[in-house]
């Protein structure tokens, strides 16, 4: 962008912009005076005048747009400026603690740092683009001081949460104590109760358990004699098996012999049988072979005899088909003579001229005989 300034202009506000910064200069050593505030101030308005004027004399209507623009960012320039001057005021009106004055060091500095980078720019080149880019990096710092502040005070309403939490914890964690030591003393009680208890049902354990061991010898003084008489049968029992067992053994060695001596009968009968059913199966095997090469022949007889009666149908059908032939030709060759002789009397040709006299009937008949 390039503003319609004038020299005289271009001088007015340097002068003003270099006025703004001796008192900042002067500012910075000294404690801050309430009066040099309001006369920065007055320079900041006395820019916003030398604007209206210069916007009075731009006449051409492409300039008149391009300097509302340009305008339009200077005025919001000086209106941070100015916001700067209210907030310094403001802190004069407070007691000076050494937080605020660091803090209004650092603004006094940024003011004085782009007052004299404008100032040189004008002088330069007759722009403002550094006031511009200042600015607005001024505003993403506070936009990002503005988010911390939001995230402190997110946090400290989130540490109080949590400390009412803790304490409403703290608070529930006591009642469970003290209900814990209640049931630890009722717990203790019952425990008083239990060994009572225990000794009780000791000693009731005891005589019962005396009691139990009398019985239990008694019955098992009961259980040997019954053993006892059991064994003696079982012992009985065995010998009876025993001889059992022995007469068992010689009737079946007597079996063995005999099932021996039907064993080897039965062998002589199988060996017999075997060698007769081989010769047969010789002979079987013989006459297979001699069927077999019987059948063959009759086959070979089959198909010559196939072959002659097949060749002898074929004859018959070629004879069947020329004799169908010669009858179609002759049949052709009759209905030809007959369409012919009758075109030949349609159309008086040959024997049926005009002016001969026609044949009687009764040469036609002799013609027929003839036939």
């Amino acid at each position: 962008m390039t503003a319609q300034w004038s020299r005289v202009e271009l001088i007015r506000l340097v002068t003003v912009l270099q006025d703004c910064e001796d008192q900042l200069a002067v500012l910075g050593h000294i404690m801050p005076d309430r009066l040099k505030e309001h006369l920065e101030a007055d320079r900041v308005v006395s820019v916003d005048k030398i604007l209206k004027q210069h916007s009075g004399a731009v006449k051409s209507p492409v300039a008149v747009q391009q300097y509302q623009v340009e305008g339009a960012e200077l005025a919001e320039a000086t209106q941070e400026l100015r916001a700067q001057g209210e907030l310094s005021s403001k802190l004069e009106t407070k007691p000076l603690s050494p937080d605020i004055l660091t803090y209004a060091e650092l603004d006094r500095h940024f003011v004085a740092q782009v007052i004299t980078t404008l100032r040189k720019e004008l002088q330069e080149t007759g722009m403002f683009h550094s006031l511009l880019q200042a600015l607005t990096q001024e505003r993403k710092r506070k936009a990002h001081i503005r988010d911390f502040i939001a995230r402190e005070e997110e946090g400290r309403h989130r540490i109080k949460a949590l400390q009412k939490q803790l304490m409403d914890i703290r608070k529930t964690k006591l009642v469970e104590l003290q209900r814990r030591d209640e049931m630890t003393a009722h717990l203790k009680d019952q425990l008083q109760m239990m060994k009572a208890r225990r000794t009780l049902e000791k000693k009731y354990v005891t005589s019962s358990s005396e009691l139990q061991v009398y019985q239990g010898q008694k019955l098992n003084s009961q259980q040997e004699k019954q053993l006892e008489d059991v064994i003696k049968e079982l012992r009985e029992k065995i010998e009876e098996e025993s001889h059992v067992h022995t007469e068992l053994v010689k009737f079946l060695k007597e079996d063995q012999i005999s099932l021996e001596e039907t064993l080897e009968m039965w062998m002589e009968c199988y060996e017999r049988d075997t060698e007769n059913k081989q010769q047969e199966l010789s002979t079987l095997k013989t006459n297979r072979a001699n069927n077999l090469a019987r059948l063959q022949e009759l086959a070979k007889k089959y198909r010559e005899s196939e072959q002659v009666v097949i060749e002898d149908r074929l004859e018959k059908e070629n004879l069947r088909r020329q004799r169908e032939k010669e009858e179609t030709e002759w049949a052709s060759a009759v209905k030809l003579q007959s369409w012919w002789r009758g075109t030949m009397v349609r159309r008086g040709l040959g024997p049926y001229k005009k002016g001969k006299k026609p044949k009687t009937k009764e040469s036609k008949k002799g013609k027929k005989k003839k036939k």
